[in-house]
Order: structure tokens, then C-alpha cells, then sequence
């Protein structure tokens, strides 16, 4: 493990930055009063995840490489952050909707019920907003983008010759 100290330096710094972002979307009521724009707002984590993936993979390759890392020592790389991210994120999930914000499913549920539009119905929306559906979902969505993430960022920030 000493080999992937900085993946998980950055890995526990994700998850920080996740428990962040949902405090602050909790802050900014969309979790509860501006839940509509929720789905939107939401999905604007991925900047500043694809930040830290960016200075992740830097640091990997000026500290751990010397300077000189090419496509596949990236991308084991991005793999093992992104595995690491991927184990740490049920336990973000369990914070966020046990402390942070308890009541947003019930909240969420409520809203993706009653829509004018294509309102989901109760049972769909039970099965789809709970902690386990979240927990699941951001583990498989963790690995998948990251290592998608990490293949494009090893490509661009490889050493070239």
C-alpha cells in the first residue's frame, strides 16, 4: 500500500469534499425548498472532481515518478483511486443522509411524486431514493467514472517522448 499512499491521500480528500458538497447543497436549500433543481446541481460535483482527479494524477507522476509516467502507470493509478473512492463512498452516503440531510428522501420522494409531468409512482420512488439504491449507486458510479476520468487525465498528463 505504501506504493498508493498519495490514491489514498486524495481518495480521503474526495470523500471530504463530497460530505462538503452536501452540506453545502443543504445549505442551499436543494435539498428541501429548491429540490427541483437538485438533479442539476447535483451533477456539478463533477468539476471539482475532475480537479482532484487532475492534481491527484500530477502529484503521482512528479512525486511517486519522478516526473516520467506514461499512459499505464496513470491509469493504475486512476484505477486504484477510483477503487479507493468507490470502498470510502457508502460511508459518505451513510453520513450524508443519516446526518447532514435525514429527511431528504422522504423529501425527494415526496417532490418525484406529485410532479405535474411524468410523476414517478410511490413504489418506484421508494425502490430508487433510499440509502442502499445511493449507496450502490455511488460505488458503481464512482468506479465507472473515475476510471474513465483517470484513463483521459493519464492520456493528456502522460510524458510525452
Amino acid at each position: 500500500m505504501k506504493n498508493f499512499t498519495i490514491e489514498i491521500k486524495w481518495a480521503l480528500r474526495f470523500t471530504l469534499l463530497t460530505l462538503a458538497w452536501a452540506i453545502g447543497e443543504k445549505l442551499m436549500g436543494l435539498h428541501d425548498q429548491h429540490i427541483a433543481l437538485y438533479g442539476i446541481c447535483t451533477n456539478l460535483i463533477g468539476i471539482p472532481a475532475l480537479l482532484f482527479y487532475i492534481i491527484a494524477l500530477k502529484e503521482k507522476k512528479r512525486y511517486f515518478f519522478h516526473g516520467n509516467m506514461n499512459w499505464q502507470q496513470g491509469f493504475i493509478s486512476g484505477i486504484m483511486l477510483s477503487f479507493l473512492i468507490a470502498l470510502l463512498s457508502p460511508i459518505a452516503q451513510y453520513v450524508i443522509y443519516s446526518s447532514i440531510t435525514p429527511h431528504f428522501f422522504e423529501t425527494i420522494i415526496q417532490y418525484k411524486t406529485t410532479l405535474k409531468e411524468h410523476p414517478m409512482d410511490l413504489e418506484t420512488a421508494r425502490h430508487y431514493f433510499n440509502l442502499r439504491s445511493y449507496m450502490v449507486q455511488s460505488v458503481f458510479g464512482d468506479l465507472s467514472m473515475g476510471i474513465t476520468t483517470g484513463a483521459i487525465i493519464s492520456l493528456v498528463i502522460r510524458t510525452k517522448k
